[in-house]
């Protein structure tokens, strides 16, 4: 499978080339800057370099020509402001969405956040950022040229990933690995029967590829 990855740059994303490439799939990362282009080529990746807040919708589309799957594994970052939340978290998403659907890619996978919530109340900037994420995966979730399913993740931490994950449509708070997400990524890009879920990841204790198969076709 050739997948190509929004956010090519990004702690979830570098794990899930890594992945990917060690699986036999070609793994895409777009990038904003070229400086990054060795640490995804580090990772097995091919690293492709543009900017999801300046690009056209045909400049990515380009890009996903060919593509067996999308994921969006883009974000503004922690140290951000809320313009950003808006421009990447939410505008870059759809962005990618369009692209994809021009582009004929049917299989689209977001990392979106657990609470994502386009009605979520608050003026902190972290508000800001749920109800970004929850308008783009309601943007995503409404278009029915696509494959999708969303993934939001509990709270992420560095600690070295147990393959062990709870995966539901609802699984209540709690931590989870970065490498554990990225494990569970890896599946979902090549598991067309998670289309059309909403899943909330978390720690637990089941392996990562039966976490997976038990939710297909729900």
């Amino acid at each position: 499978m050739r997948i190509v990855i929004a956010g090519g740059h990004g702690r979830i994303a570098l794990r899930l080339e890594r992945l990917l490439s060690a699986g036999g799939h070609e793994a895409v990362g777009l990038i904003r800057r070229p400086e990054q282009a060795e640490d995804l080529r580090t990772a097995g990746a091919e690293p492709v370099v543009l900017d999801l807040e300046a690009a056209s919708v045909e400049e990515v589309a380009e890009v996903l020509r060919g593509a067996n799957a999308a994921v969006f594994a883009a974000g503004a970052g922690p140290d951000s402001g809320a313009a950003r939340k808006d421009t990447v978290d939410r505008g870059a998403a759809v962005l990618f969405a369009d692209a994809a659907e021009r582009a004929g890619v049917r299989r689209f996978v977001v990392v979106s956040s657990m609470g994502a919530d386009a009605r979520h109340e608050g003026d902190e900037v972290f508000d800001v950022y749920l109800r970004a994420k929850g308008a783009a995966d309601d943007a995503v979730r409404s278009r029915e040229g696509l494959e999708w399913t969303v993934l939001r993740p509990g709270m992420l931490t560095d600690d070295a990933g147990t393959g062990l994950v709870r995966l539901e449509a609802r699984t209540g708070r709690g931590p989870v690995p970065r490498d554990d997400v990225a494990a569970v990524l890896a599946e979902l890009v090549d598991s067309p029967g998670t289309a059309g879920l909403t899943l909330e990841l978390v720690g637990g204790s089941t392996p990562v590829t039966v976490a997976v198969r038990s939710v297909a076709g729900n």
